[in-house]
């Protein structure tokens, strides 16, 4: 149903809007899926061609990411304070993953035969630490210093916006939020298809930042939405069949279905039909949460492990491509491999649980907290109302 903004809306009242947590749970399996991917690198299944679909993890981060950012947002938030609280969320625990990865995927003296090691250059490093190197095209730049981070500068340049995107679309009621989604799909779309024909749309001259954006706006319009009274009626085992029914097709096309009419138009066309498939999964899960239907999205063990997800997304490659640096190589493709699969998993999940109790949600906490005592004493000084400080959230 379609509606105008709601009187209890959170965005226009200043309240705060309630936690989603089956999004947390969402947060998992779209890290599970890169990590799926990543194994295809070492221990390869006689699937690995599908896994690798799990790469398309990133898309959903990204559309993920617009929805919380504005469903989360405040009025009389300053964009300062906003900023701090993303940097505090996202930049201590890269720093650690980026020192844990640099010697694993850098050297002064590279093997040929380790293609995934580069030379170690602490210009191109710096650039990681600031999470500027996803603007660059060459890919020695763009997976510089961990390679998951390139994601990282996406987000940040997203951050970047979000205020300014954020504030004429607080005004928006369900249906110009809808609306909008739909011209950014359409826009993307017609992107993809011309890329052919124009030659400076190619893909290998956009950065990263920009090619993604939509995806963020995406999610954007759609938290817009749903915020303004958007309760979409999709069941989520309805999304998951829509969601599995366009990665068989995507996985298919390219291999048998060249031939057919259209194949082409419908390869150029992938990148908006995962964004589009993502989306889908995030708002029927949404609206299951929103009345008031748990899932196995919502239980103890899947909000642990979306809370998990940021590390374990940071942390997994690294141990990943350390042990092919050991190991001198994948293995041949066998079901056996499952064997290697499941002993990763669990390193990787225990790396990621203590890297999040240990460093990414204390040193969160820590420069939250610094940023908000300084806002406190800087309005005493200045006789102004002290404002309420958010606290963190998943997300």
């Amino acid at each position: 149903m379609l509606s105008p903004a709601l009187p209890d809306d959170p965005a226009a009242t200043g309240a705060a809007p309630r936690r989603l947590d089956s999004l947390t749970g969402l947060r998992w399996w779209a890290a599970f899926g890169v990590f799926l991917h990543h194994m295809t690198n070492i221990a390869p299944l006689p699937a690995h061609s599908v896994l690798a679909l799990g790469a398309q993890g990133v898309t959903f981060f990204f559309v993920l990411s617009g929805f919380v950012l504005t469903w989360s947002s405040r009025p009389g938030v300053p964009a300062t304070t906003f900023w701090w609280r993303r940097f505090a969320r996202i930049w201590p625990l890269h720093a650690v993953a980026l020192a844990v990865a640099v010697p694993v995927f850098h050297s002064p003296d590279p093997d040929p035969a380790m293609t995934w090691v580069k030379p170690l250059s602490l210009g191109v490093l710096a650039l990681s630490v600031l999470l500027v190197h996803g603007w660059s095209t060459s890919p020695g730049i763009l997976f510089s210093g961990n390679p998951a981070a390139w994601t990282l500068s996406c987000e940040a340049f997203f951050y970047a916006l979000h205020p300014a995107l954020n504030r004429p679309l607080r005004r928006a009621g369900s249906r110009a939020a809808l609306l909008l989604a739909a011209a950014v799909v359409l826009g993307a779309a017609v992107f993809y298809l011309l890329r052919v024909e124009a030659p400076a749309l190619r893909l290998d001259l956009v950065p990263q930042p920009v090619l993604r954006l939509w995806e963020f706006v995406l999610g954007m319009a759609l938290g817009r939405a749903v915020l303004a009274g958007w309760r979409p009626g999709l069941r989520p085992v309805v999304a998951y069949g829509l969601l599995a029914l366009g990665a068989a097709a995507i996985w298919w096309v390219p291999r048998f279905g060249s031939h057919l009419n259209g194949a082409d138009r419908f390869v150029r066309l992938v990148p908006v039909l995962i964004g589009v498939l993502c989306a889908v999964v995030i708002v029927s899960a949404v609206g299951h949460e929103l009345r008031g239907r748990r899932s196995h999205l919502t239980t103890g063990p899947m909000l642990r492990l979306g809370e998990w997800s940021y590390a374990f997304y940071l942390l997994h490659a690294t141990g990943i491509y350390l042990a092919r640096g050991i190991a001198g190589g994948p293995a041949e493709t066998s079901w056996a491999n499952l064997a290697w699969h499941v002993p990763f998993l669990a390193v990787s999940v225990l790396a990621a649980a203590l890297a999040h109790h240990l460093v990414e949600k204390p040193l969160e906490r820590r420069l939250r907290r610094a940023w908000d005592r300084r806002r406190e004493a800087r309005a005493v000084v200045a006789g102004e109302p002290v404002a309420e400080a958010a606290t963190p959230r998943r997300g």
